[in-house]
């Protein structure tokens, strides 16, 4: 656990704004374990996507001497990937913290809920407007898909890959960080060859 609490960047979206903070009424190791899953979701989708993934980590701090509090990043490069690659990618960590949840028996609909990180879907919504692909909040905007069609698409990408995401989860947990080719190494998947700045 870090000493000190994460950086200004570390606590905002990339709009530079401050991402959402959730009391889950779970333990300290089950929201850490959680958040552990939710970084390897992304980081996991990124390689399975052609992504190459620099260090995915989970960061935990006491803002006060009597609580914790946890938060995770996931650092990433988009290399000639599919839009709707990319979008399921940031679609993923959320639902792979949602099925923690489940695996773990620790769901609940208010959980669940929590899990929902706005920050990842406007994420997505921008990065595929850069490209003129339209990707709706709460609707199919013409010629593009809606929020819940992308999140389908990932649904399917982690069922698929529960095995490989949970054997990361488990050792961000131990470790705090990971490298995306210590990913390669606990994993199998491909993590190309960086070939500039990081998205």
């Amino acid at each position: 656990m870090r000493t000190l609490a994460p950086t200004a960047e570390e606590l905002t979206d990339h709009t530079g704004k401050p991402r959402g903070l959730f009391d889950m009424a779970l333990s300290y190791e089950q929201v850490r374990l959680g958040m552990a899953f939710h970084e390897a979701g992304h980081a996991v989708l990124a390689l399975a996507y052609g992504m190459h993934v620099m260090t995915t980590e989970v960061i935990t701090w006491q803002p006060t001497p009597d609580t914790r509090a946890v938060t995770g990043k996931t650092v990433w490069q988009a290399q000639d990937t599919n839009a709707w690659q990319l979008a399921a990618q940031c679609a993923g960590g959320p639902l792979t913290h949602i099925q923690y949840l489940m695996a773990y028996g620790l769901w609940t609909p208010e959980r669940a809920a929590a899990c929902e990180a706005d920050h990842d879907r406007e994420l997505a919504i921008d990065l595929l407007a850069q490209h003129g692909v339209r990707l709706g909040r709460d609707h199919v905007p013409q010629g593009g898909k809606s929020w819940g069609m992308v999140r389908g698409m990932a649904r399917r990408k982690v069922s698929h890959l529960w095995s490989e995401i949970r054997t990361v989860a488990l050792a961000m947990d131990e470790r705090d960080r990971l490298t995306g080719d210590e990913i390669t190494t606990l994993t199998g998947l491909v993590n190309p060859p960086l070939r500039g700045g990081a998205a």
